[in-house]
């Protein structure tokens, strides 16, 4: 599972992977495989991360019910839906579809409010 969390606050922190690698004194490579959940991230390395970081563990460590909401899914055009920058190639017919059934709502608004305005004045 990606390490969206500890990428978030790494990034935040304006830190690079290579800057976190040699803090752990691994490969930068090594790292990557760490984030993208490919290789495990020992509890010692999750302190030493933390405290590079200057965050509390549970800011950057995901539980297993956290990664199983962010988990990636692929859609069907094969591009990616994460929960940190979003990348979805979504067919236009589902997005003229979804502009229609808002444009819809936005008249019943107006009508509802209308209504409410003219009960306001009785």
């Amino acid at each position: 599972m990606i390490k969206e969390k500890l990428i978030r606050a790494r990034k935040e922190k304006n830190f690079s992977q290579q800057d976190i690698a040699e803090h752990l004194k691994i490969s930068q490579t090594h790292y990557l495989r760490k984030e993208k959940g490919e290789v495990e991230i020992r509890d010692d390395e999750w302190e030493r991360i933390a405290k590079l970081l200057n965050v509390e563990i549970d800011d950057i460590k995901q539980t297993e019910k956290e990664n199983s909401i962010n988990q990636n899914f692929e859609n069907n055009s094969g591009n990616y839906i994460g929960s940190n920058n979003v990348y979805c190639n979504v067919p236009e017919y589902l997005l003229e579809n979804q502009q229609e059934y808002i444009n819809l709502l936005k008249k019943e608004i107006q009508e509802l409010k209308g209504r409410i305005s003219e009960l306001e004045k009785k």
